[in-house]
């Protein structure tokens, strides 16, 4: 017996428009559907006139439904897989599916189609030959400033989704890891209240004080300046031979202002300084 084909389907991240002529045949074609939220796909159905059967595929459920749908594509039937917007498997369910239909060498199909942080970098006006894209930050604090820290030094621009609950503490978190860097909020892209703010992140964090925030958000961040690169080690051991002569400034403080004044990971100004300290001593 032949085996279906598994299709991953993009669907629109709010404007019912933004769909492809294959997508919609494929949709209308296939045995079955598996959905995120089989409501709100069954919207989009009804406005196309698609009649194909749903079943839920979603993040509670993912584990168990998928090998209900592998038996459906080993019996011949094609499935296409679809999340509540944009492309299936991206911050999504998806990917066990995917996963599994491969390992059952079922052929699996892309459809391509929207992606928020695609859509998003497009209008941002950030550099875009090369990006990160890093989905949902933590929701904790403590391990969102960890995350974004250990980003400090990035110098792709940098794409990430946020809750609305959570945008302003995130943005008052890169104000203190990221400093005045160029940054985009989007909200609600292609949707009838769609916005797209610019400024760093302590402006935004002003502008946005006064307002509930609501809706889907994609934040584009620029990437570090390239002058952290630009520093040698001769540029920190020059300033550090210059603070040595303080006794009262430790190894930790001299790091702390060489980093700052020459941007640079702090980290790294330490290391090299314990490199430069343990290279005296050996000359001594």
């Amino acid at each position: 017996m032949t085996k279906g084909t598994l299709y991953m389907v993009a669907t629109p991240i709010g404007n019912l428009e933004d769909i492809t002529l294959r997508a919609l045949r494929i949709l209308g074609e296939v045995h079955l559907i598996a959905a995120e939220d089989t409501r709100h796909t069954k919207k989009l159905l009804n406005f196309y006139g698609i009649p194909t059967p749903l079943t839920s595929l979603h993040d509670e459920n993912e584990r168990e439904k998928s090998a209900f749908i592998i038996r459906r594509l080993n019996e011949g039937e094609d499935v296409a897989c679809v999340s509540n917007a944009g492309t299936p498997g991206i911050s999504d369910p998806g990917y066990i599916l995917v996963e599994r239909a491969v390992s059952a060498s079922i052929r699996v199909v892309p459809v391509p189609g929207p992606v928020a942080a695609v859509a998003a970098l497009s209008a941002a006006g950030l550099p875009m030959d090369s990006f990160a894209f890093f989905a949902f930050l933590p929701p904790r604090s403590s391990k969102r400033r960890s995350f974004l820290t250990s980003l400090s030094g990035e110098k792709k621009t940098m794409v990430f989704y946020e809750s609305p609950r959570r945008l302003a503490a995130t943005l008052q978190d890169m104000a203190d890891i990221f400093g005045e860097r160029a940054m985009v909020i989007s909200r609600e892209l292609t949707k009838v209240f769609e916005e797209i703010l610019r400024g760093s992140p302590r402006s935004l964090l002003k502008e946005l004080a006064e307002r509930e925030i609501k809706g889907e958000i994609t934040l584009v961040v620029s990437g570090a300046a390239e002058d952290r690169a630009a520093h040698s080690p001769e540029d920190i051991h020059a300033r550090w031979e210059e603070l040595r002569g303080d006794t009262g400034l430790s190894t930790k403080d001299m790091a702390g202002i060489i980093a700052k004044e020459l941007k640079l990971p702090r980290k790294a100004v330490y290391r090299e300084i314990l490199r430069l300290s343990e290279a005296k001593d050996t000359e001594a």
